[in-house]
């Protein structure tokens, strides 16, 4: 077994949905679900990393570490994630000597996850001995079959020579992020500050498990499933 902490990023502000990673979806705040799947998972540590008390102190009373306040300016619309993380495994090492093999990144805009996603993830790090394992779907629209608006509204083709793919049977699988998963060897994180360096392997997940929030709309779809969810294990 990997020494694997689960971090889970939350900033208070959001542009989209205000005080988003806090909304009520099937009567739990966001964040809960996110922390609820990580604890019932195998990672090491449940890790939130926020820059909002409120967030703080919500996930805390959930049972999530808040070890350190994010600063500020990495909780701008524009910071880059991987700063976020590496400030995190750098908190970690100068204040508690402690780096974990790896870091696996838990939004908590995808609450469909369930703590078997998890565990997938890191058992394929294990087999394969990968330097990062990352969550996807199967996209619906392909690439190939993807059309451009031109300005006098003529329909063009995305993908220039894609004449070869007109038929959907013929179509090549292709995969989008889904931002459930993104588990990382963190030696590899601090050194590269990517999450796709060259041994990075994906983890393929369903289609009803991979909505990531984004906007109202989603919130309502995660509210509907997540009902459902639980009255099916009531039931």
């Amino acid at each position: 077994m990997r020494d694997v902490i689960g971090l889970i990023t939350a900033r208070g502000g959001s542009k989209g949905i205000p005080r988003k990673n806090i909304a009520t979806v099937a009567g739990k705040p966001l964040i809960v679900w996110t922390i609820e799947t990580a604890l019932a998972s195998s990672v090491d540590r449940v890790i939130v990393s926020t820059d909002d008390d409120e967030i703080a102190q919500l996930s805390s009373k959930h049972g999530a570490e808040v070890p350190f306040i994010r600063p500020v300016s990495l909780a701008q619309d524009d910071s880059p994630h991987i700063d976020v993380l590496v400030h995190a495994l750098e908190w970690l090492r100068d204040h508690e000597n402690y780096c974990p093999e790896f870091l696996m990144l838990l939004q908590p805009t995808s609450p469909l996850r369930i703590p078997e996603d998890i565990e997938s993830s890191i058992e394929i790090a294990n087999r394969i001995n990968a330097d990062c394992v990352v969550s996807v779907k199967q996209a619906q629209a392909s690439p190939y079959s993807t059309l451009v608006v031109s300005e006098d509204k003529k329909l063009k083709s995305f993908i220039v020579d894609s004449e070869g793919y007109q038929r959907r049977q013929v179509l090549p699988k292709h995969y989008a992020l889904n931002g459930a998963i993104y588990m990382v060897r963190s030696d590899v994180l601090l050194e590269e500050e990517t999450l796709y360096p060259d041994r990075t392997y994906a983890y393929v997940m369903p289609p009803e498990r991979s909505l990531d929030i984004d906007e109202s709309w989603d919130l309502y779809l995660a509210d509907l499933i997540l009902v459902d969810r639980c009255r099916s294990l009531i039931d």
